[in-house]
């Protein structure tokens, strides 16, 4: 499989269009969450609901510790330049803000079927699946920039949200006609174990927590004095790039390292290698420059650019200036860009090593029984992300672990 940062990059910049950056208030999700290969079709909506697609999503229960009735399911994303949520019955319904319910906020949970398995049907769409265990989760339509409905969506790592203290968490997924494409993220926080499974031509799992890794990742954080604020409870760890924002993690945890990297590349050379190519760079004046199958440049970032792979290190998708700029971040989150001058490092044994590190990207890859986790924007570098996708798929699975 083709590592994404060398495909079309839009993971980064949906993001932040649905709340990477929120602070004080949660998102309006005005883009599909995390383009994973595009938008839906167009015309998966039509009519009162139906949609093209009819893929059979499965959800299973497996926490062991919550029963189905304390289990809400939410579909919820873009189809057909419109937001949408998925209804029990497999149809697609617009967002409204005649939804919202006299408490404010709109009623989407799906329940869970008793003593087995949900079924349900996954029209064309471009979206997310959240849970929530204990509590059904507030999501409040709005009007966008643009006039039309749109969603806020949960932010749980902002103190203010209305979700802040919901038990709740999501996978995030692509389905339209060139197939299916998912993922269990931990950009944003990690609160519920849950896998992937996606069957069609190959049958592949994704983000498996393996036993007692929630815990373990807990306590992984906890240890490391800079993270420790970003564990909430026992509810969820917050990233460290919205810890950031809200004051809980250091703004400037990586600038010795940083700091480091420059003075090293002043007098040495560092090679990336992409599919377009490799590019041979060193720190010129207070820019890092490539020159190579096009020249491309990087300010010195910030500890915010590193943990969100944005600022400095901002990922356009051209083909040049992206793939490098992701590698770089890979290379800045992992610590590998100081033990390696060939870069990208594929060797997970070499990830993390540094005491100035992303912990909380570690945390979650020891976390999960195949060491693949999306624990920074970029962690598809070198295919070590949780990310799946099938261009024939029959059936897609999302199970809810034990924790």
């Amino acid at each position: 499989m083709t590592p994404r940062h060398q495909r079309p990059l839009g993971r980064r910049k949906l993001l932040v269009a649905l709340g990477g950056a929120a602070v004080a208030a949660p998102a309006v999700a005005a883009l599909a969450p995390h383009a994973l290969a595009g938008n839906a079709t167009d015309g998966a909506l039509t009519g009162a609901g139906a949609a093209a697609g009819a893929l059979p999503l499965t959800v299973v229960n497996e926490t062991g510790s919550f029963g189905d009735g304390d289990v809400h399911l939410y579909v919820v994303g873009n189809a057909d330049g419109r937001q949408v949520r998925l209804t029990p019955d497999g149809t697609l319904a617009p967002i409204a803000l005649s939804d919202n319910g006299a408490d404010g906020f709109t009623d989407y949970a799906i329940s869970l079927s008793g003593g087995g398995e949900t079924r349900l049907t996954l029209p064309y769409m471009s979206g997310r699946i959240y849970v929530a265990l204990g509590e059904k989760l507030k999501f409040k339509a709005v009007t966008d920039g643009a006039g039309n409905a749109a969603l806020q969506y949960p932010a749980g790592w902002v103190a203010s949200d209305p979700n802040y203290k919901v038990l709740h968490d999501c996978a995030e997924f692509t389905y339209n006609a060139s197939g299916m494409f998912c993922n269990t993220t931990m950009v944003d926080m990690f609160s519920v174990p849950m896998a992937i499974r996606l069957t069609g031509a190959k049958d592949q799992t994704a983000g498996t927590v393996r036993p007692g890794g929630r815990a373990a990742a807990f306590e992984a954080v906890r240890r490391v004095a800079e993270f420790a604020p970003l564990v909430v409870d026992d509810t969820r760890i917050i990233a460290p790039g919205h810890g950031l924002d809200a004051g809980l993690f250091p703004k400037d945890y990586f600038a010795p390292y940083i700091d480091e990297v420059w003075s090293t590349y002043t007098g040495r050379d560092l090679t990336v290698t992409t599919d377009a190519g490799t590019f041979t760079g060193r720190v010129r004046g207070d820019r890092f420059t490539f020159g190579g199958p096009a020249e491309v440049s990087f300010a010195k970032p910030s500890t915010r650019d590193v943990l969100f792979c944005d600022g400095a290190l901002a990922a356009p998708n051209d083909g040049t200036t992206g793939p490098v700029a992701a590698i770089l971040g890979a290379g800045f989150n992992r610590s590998t860009l100081l033990s390696s001058a060939v870069q990208p490092t594929a060797d997970p044994a070499a990830f993390y090593r540094a005491a100035l590190t992303n912990h909380y990207a570690a945390a979650m890859h020891a976390a999960t029984e195949d060491g693949k986790a999306y624990g920074f924007a970029f962690d598809d570098v070198a295919d070590f992300a949780s990310y799946i996708q099938d261009t024939a798929p029959t059936g897609v699975r999302l199970t809810l672990t034990a924790f």
